[in-house]
C-alpha cells in the first residue's frame, strides 16, 4: 500500500475544495441580480472544478477500499457529497445553456440557484469535516506503520486475519450451543437443505431453509455457518446474499 499516494490524493481533494470555495463566492454576488453571461461563466468554472473534485473523490474511494475501516467510510462520504454537488451544478448549468430564456424559465433558474446556495452551506461543512477526518485517519495509519516497522498492507492483513479468526471462533461457539440446547433445530436445517436438493434446487437461500425447517432465519444462518465449519455444508455468494448446499450434492 502506497500511503504517500493516498496522502497526495487527500491533499489534492483539499486543494480543489479551496479552489471551489473561491469560485463559489462569485455566485453570491449574482444571487439577487444576475445576467445570463455572468452566471454561465461562473457555473462553467464551478463545473470544471466539481468534475475534478468528483474524480478525485472516486480515486480516493478506490484506494480506500484497500485500506478499509473508518478511512473508507469517510472517503465514501466525501464522494457522496461531491456527487450531490455535481448534480446541483449540472441542474443549474443545463438551465442557462440557452441564452434566450423566458420569464418562467428565469424563475426556474432562480429557484435552482437558491437550492444550490442553500445546499452549499451543508456541503462546505461536510467536505471540510470529511477531509479533516481523512487526514486524521491517514496520519494514524502512517504512524502505526512506522512504529511497527511494517508496511501498512502487512498490518491490515494481520488485522483482517485476526477478525476472521474471531468470527470463526464465535460461529463455532454458537454452533456448539445449538448442538447442546437445540439439536432438533440443527437436524431440521439439514433436512430442509436435503429437501430442497431433492426438488432440484442445488444452492438454497436462508429464507427458503427457514420456510421448510421452521427455524427462524437468524438461528438458521448461525447453524448453517457452524455446519460449514465442520465440513457438512458449502457456501457461496450469489446476488449479494449467501446460499448454501450440503457437501457432495450436485456440481457447481
Amino acid at each position: 500500500m502506497d500511503m504517500e499516494k493516498i496522502r497526495e490524493v487527500v491533499k489534492k481533494a483539499e486543494t480543489l475544495h479551496k479552489e471551489f470555495q473561491k469560485v463559489f463566492l462569485g455566485l453570491y454576488s449574482l444571487s439577487s441580480n444576475w445576467s445570463f453571461e455572468e452566471l454561465r461563466d461562473v457555473l462553467s468554472s464551478l463545473y470544471s472544478v466539481i468534475e475534478r473534485k468528483f474524480d478525485t473523490a472516486s480515486e480516493m474511494v478506490s484506494l480506500a477500499s484497500l485500506v478499509g475501516g473508518d478511512f473508507e467510510v469517510f472517503a465514501r462520504e466525501l464522494q457522496k457529497n461531491e456527487h450531490q454537488m455535481k448534480f446541483h451544478v449540472e441542474e443549474l448549468f443545463s438551465l442557462v445553456e440557452n441564452p434566450k430564456i423566458s420569464f418562467s424559465e428565469r424563475s426556474k433558474v432562480n429557484a435552482s440557484l437558491q437550492r444550490l446556495l442553500q445546499f452549499y452551506r451543508i456541503y462546505d461543512y461536510s467536505i471540510t469535516q470529511s477531509i479533516q477526518k481523512l487526514n486524521g485517519e491517514l496520519e494514524g495509519l502512517i504512524f502505526i506503520s512506522e512504529e511497527r516497522k511494517l508496511p501498512p498492507a502487512n498490518i491490515l492483513n494481520k488485522m483482517q486475519k485476526i477478525e476472521i479468526l474471531e468470527k470463526t471462533v464465535a460461529n463455532l461457539v454458537s454452533f456448539v450451543y445449538y448442538l447442546h440446547y437445540h439439536p432438533s433445530w440443527v437436524h431440521k436445517v439439514e433436512e430442509a437443505l436435503r429437501d430442497w436438493h431433492s426438488k432440484g434446487l442445488l444452492w438454497v437461500e436462508v429464507r427458503n431453509i427457514e420456510k421448510n425447517s421452521g427455524v427462524e432465519r437468524g438461528h438458521a444462518t448461525r447453524i448453517l455457518e457452524g455446519l460449514m465449519l465442520i465440513g457438512v455444508v458449502e457456501k457461496r455468494e450469489r446476488g449479494g446474499e449467501y446460499v448454501y448446499k450440503l457437501r457432495g450434492f450436485g456440481e457447481d
